[in-house]
């Protein structure tokens, strides 16, 4: 009985924000902190613990199939306080045996012990910022490592027992070109992760690179687009499957809890400026260290953007994130879901279909193409206004 009740539990990620680098890279906006004080370390390690031990009791009909590591830079903040986070995960919620457990690094703050250490306490997935293969870009974007570290840093992955990488990629950096772009794919190709993120550049409002984009070459639309496409064509032949847009992986790699993003999965968010979706509720924490650690000290508030999500709204969310991933959108699922006609999207899709941007497969799910990821924001826009157009509609044949 006991077996078939932890069956029926819901899904739930657990997502835990590292606020802390060892410098920031010249591109990034993710909240983070550069700051070397122990004790602010030790702040942060008491304060997300005792708001994990508080959630928990929160969550009986939930099972933990996937814990993320995010920042920041987690291996930066060090085993010792990652090994003491995820036992408080362990000991708060109903984790599964098999759940995926990531953590992110970049090579200069990984060695051989914290490797061993981590995958002696159950993380299994680790995911690599490398970004590109060109040295001199490299330091361009601030990253505070060469290709040559991030290729020693696979081999000491390799060597501490981590059967799960995945590599991050940039495409449009400073100086970069079509012809260096694909040689970093295939660098990294080399090294033979099970799983690559690729993503375009974006200059984001308040960082370096965008203050100072006037020094550097910067790739152009069409110049990205043409990264795109051969980045799908260059993986492909390689045995990498397209699962969403910027992500590639070897047969069943897929980022478990990355897919819960895209698909309307539950997740709840620990850390300054993390993120949850739990319950038909959608909420973030303040981004602010010293303020979240002062608020779970003292009994404060450290919500911010406290949500009910309607079923109106997730009506949208269902075309906006499914059609992210080769996986989809399917008619039976939208109309139970959601009580609206498929057959306005279906003629639409038909129409992209016609000029090579959608595909409907064997199993009548409906998903974007390579092309169409490219004209993905105009595609969705479109199928939105079709949606808001049939929310009147009560029945149809």
């Amino acid at each position: 009985m006991s077996l078939f009740s932890t069956q029926m539990k819901t899904p739930l990620g657990i997502y835990i924000h590292v606020p802390f680098c060892r410098s920031k890279c010249h591109y990034c906006d993710f909240y983070s902190v550069t700051d070397m004080d122990t004790q602010l370390h030790d702040g942060y390690l008491d304060a997300i613990c005792d708001h994990i031990r508080e959630t928990g009791p929160l969550t009986p009909g939930y099972r933990v199939d996937t814990v993320y590591f995010g920042g920041g830079t987690p291996s930066f903040f060090g085993a010792e306080g990652m090994a003491a986070i995820l036992a408080t995960v362990r000991r708060s919620f109903d984790v599964a045996g098999d759940a995926e457990i990531t953590f992110e690094a970049n090579p200069d703050s990984i060695d051989p012990k914290l490797l061993r250490r981590l995958h002696g306490e159950g993380f299994n997935r680790v995911s690599l910022g490398v970004q590109c293969s060109d040295d001199a870009i490299l330091e361009a974007i601030g990253r505070p490592h060469d290709y040559e570290e991030a290729v020693d840093a696979v081999k000491m992955i390799r060597r501490a027992g981590f059967k799960n990488l995945s590599l991050d990629l940039i495409y449009g950096l400073p100086e970069q070109n079509l012809d260096s772009w694909k040689r970093t794919l295939l660098d990294v190709l080399e090294l033979k992760p099970e799983h690559i993120s690729c993503y375009g550049l974006k200059l984001e409002e308040g960082t370096p690179l965008c203050q100072h984009q006037n020094k550097f070459n910067l790739a152009d639309d069409d110049m990205q687009a043409d990264m795109y496409l051969s980045t799908v064509e260059i993986l492909r032949s390689h045995g990498y499957r397209q699962y969403e847009i910027s992500n590639f992986c070897k047969r069943g790699r897929e980022s478990r809890h990355n897919m819960k993003y895209w698909t309307g999965g539950e997740y709840l968010g620990f850390g300054p400026d993390a993120s949850s979706d739990f319950a038909g509720k959608r909420f973030s924490i303040i981004r602010d260290l010293h303020g979240y650690i002062t608020g779970i000290r003292s009994g404060g508030q450290v919500l911010r953007e406290v949500q009910t999500v309607p079923q109106r709204e997730r009506a949208g969310e269902y075309l906006m994130m499914h059609l992210r991933t080769t996986y989809g959108i399917s008619g039976e699922e939208y109309e139970r879901k959601f009580l609206l006609p498929f057959a306005p999207i279906e003629k639409a899709l038909e129409q992209c279909r016609g000029r090579g941007h959608a595909l409907r497969g064997g199993d009548g799910r409906w998903h974007l193409t390579a092309e169409g990821f490219l004209l993905s924001n105009s595609i969705i826009t479109d199928l939105l206004l079709i949606q808001e157009k049939t929310r009147s509609i009560s029945k149809w044949k």
